[in-house]
Order: C-alpha cells, then sequence, then structure tokens
C-alpha cells in the first residue's frame, strides 16, 4: 500500500482532509512535523505521496508549500481537496478570556482569527507553532492560562476544553490542499492544471503571458506572486486553470508560454476537486 505524509500531529486539518483523500484511495498515513518535512518525504521516497495546504479563503497563499514547489523539490500535483475550516478556541479547564495570557496556533489559524484574536484576546500574546495541533498539545502540557487555536477534535485528543467555536473571521473558511507525488498523473473529466512561471522584465510582460490563456479560452481560477528570491523586484507567478495538459488547447498554451517565459516549471494536470 502506498504511503501517505501528512502534517501533524494527531488533530490537524491536513489530517482530516488526509483521512478524505484515503477514505477515496487508501493508503497508509505517515505522520510529518512541518509541511517542509511532508515535502522533503515524498522528494526523498519516504513516502510515495504527500498532502500539504496550499491555499486558503481567507488568509490566501500557504507560502511554505509554494515557496517548496518552486524552489526545493521536483514534484507533482495528482489530487486536490477542499475542506470547511472552523476554528476553535481551548484551553486545559473553564477560564476568562480576558485570564488567558498567551495563545498558541499554527501562523495560517492565527491570521485566520485575526479579528476575534483583537476583540476578544488583545491582553494574550500570539505564540506560533507547526501546526494547529502542536498548539494544543503545548496547551494541555502547559499553563492553564494558556490557550490554542485548532480543530474541535483536538480539544478531545488533548483533553481541552472549548472555550469558543467557529472564531475564525468569515463563516465559510475553507483550506484547499494538493496531493504530491514524483509521478504526474494523467486526468479525465474535469481537470485543472497548475503552472508556475515569470516574465522578462520588460513592458506588458505579464499582460502578454496571461493574454496566451485569455486568447485560448483558458478559464484562470487563481494567480498568485511570489518573490523569485534572486533580486528584490522579481516575482514567480503560480498559477491555476481549468483544463487538463492533454488537451490540444492547453498544451499549445503552455508551449507558447515556457519559450517566453524567464522561468517556467509545469505541476501537473490533476481532477477538479469533486465534493461526492
Amino acid at each position: 500500500m502506498k504511503k501517505l505524509a501528512f502534517l501533524g500531529p494527531e488533530g490537524t486539518f491536513t489530517q482530516q482532509a488526509a483521512k478524505e483523500y484515503c477514505r477515496r484511495s487508501p493508503r497508509e498515513m505517515v505522520e510529518c512535523a512541518s509541511i517542509p518535512d511532508v515535502i522533503w518525504a515524498v522528494a526523498s521516497g519516504e513516502a510515495e505521496e504527500g498532502l500539504v495546504p496550499i491555499e486558503n479563503s481567507i488568509e490566501g497563499a500557504v507560502n511554505a508549500t509554494l515557496d517548496m514547489l518552486a524552489h526545493e523539490v521536483d514534484l507533482f500535483i495528482i489530487a486536490e481537496l477542499v475542506l470547511q475550516v472552523h476554528q476553535c478556541l481551548m484551553a486545559r479547564g473553564p477560564i476568562r478570556l480576558e485570564d488567558i495570557t498567551d495563545v498558541f496556533s499554527h501562523p495560517q489559524a492565527l491570521a485566520q482569527c485575526q479579528r476575534f484574536i483583537h476583540d476578544k484576546l488583545s491582553r494574550s500574546k500570539t505564540h506560533t507553532t507547526y501546526s494547529t495541533a502542536a498548539a494544543a498539545k503545548i496547551v494541555a502540557e502547559g499553563k492553564n492560562t494558556w490557550a490554542a487555536i485548532a480543530m474541535p477534535s483536538a480539544a478531545q485528543n488533548w483533553g481541552l476544553v472549548i472555550l469558543a467555536e467557529d472564531i475564525q473571521d468569515m463563516p465559510d473558511n475553507a483550506t484547499r490542499f494538493v496531493v504530491l507525488s514524483k509521478e504526474p498523473v494523467l486526468p479525465s473529466g474535469r481537470s485543472k492544471t497548475s503552472i508556475i512561471f515569470s516574465v522578462k522584465d520588460e513592458p506588458g510582460g505579464l499582460y502578454n503571458a496571461l493574454k496566451i490563456f485569455a486568447d485560448k479560452g483558458i478559464n484562470l481560477t487563481r494567480i498568485e506572486s511570489r518573490p523569485a528570491k534572486k533580486m528584490l523586484g522579481q516575482y514567480l507567478f503560480f498559477v491555476d486553470f481549468l483544463g487538463s495538459s492533454q488537451e490540444k488547447s492547453v498544451r499549445e498554451c503552455l508551449e507558447t508560454l515556457s519559450k517566453s517565459s524567464s522561468f517556467y516549471k509545469y505541476l501537473g494536470s490533476y481532477p477538479a476537486w469533486d465534493e461526492g
């Protein structure tokens, strides 16, 4: 059975997404301590696949994932999942919010709950952890005045009391996860493709690149920019769009873009998420 690396420990949103993926495609789940560890597990062959978050509806891109895919490894996206995210505040026991001194969570979770933290926990210090479940574990082993922001099951796993539920800034909070592999897939049906590219430093460079998609009638579903890490002002663009590289129009588009770009990387075509 194939191994699937995921961000642990027990009770992370990534684990929940991994369980959903394994429900459809049975895998042996391998726990990792951080997002880079998940990706390195796949690159090194420790696991055949790895599941990582790539974007959130409130906070946007998960930069650790994007930077690893761009600069550190040559892996392909073979699947995507979208998970509704409900953040909760939890502590070792009942405590007034104004008596909480420290709040622990993953940077993405803290960012998703900025309004609640500002309004209800303004006196508390915030601390970042590798995962929301790791935050719950720290609080379970820590002081009575500490609290964690994590998913509801983390409270049960670590014997914590939920003080407030659904504390994310927007009610329809969702995170998109992708499954990574050394080998690409050939999807059939409704597909999505992901690429990374950089444009030449000239007037209209990005416009000309995006016009290639428009001229082929290809619908972009996401575009993100990240520093190219070479010099100030140079950026990489992460683009997702509907369609598969097996389609003639998509293949022609990618060929044109790869020739005109100063940097180009194909991340794969894969089945678009279906909640069914």
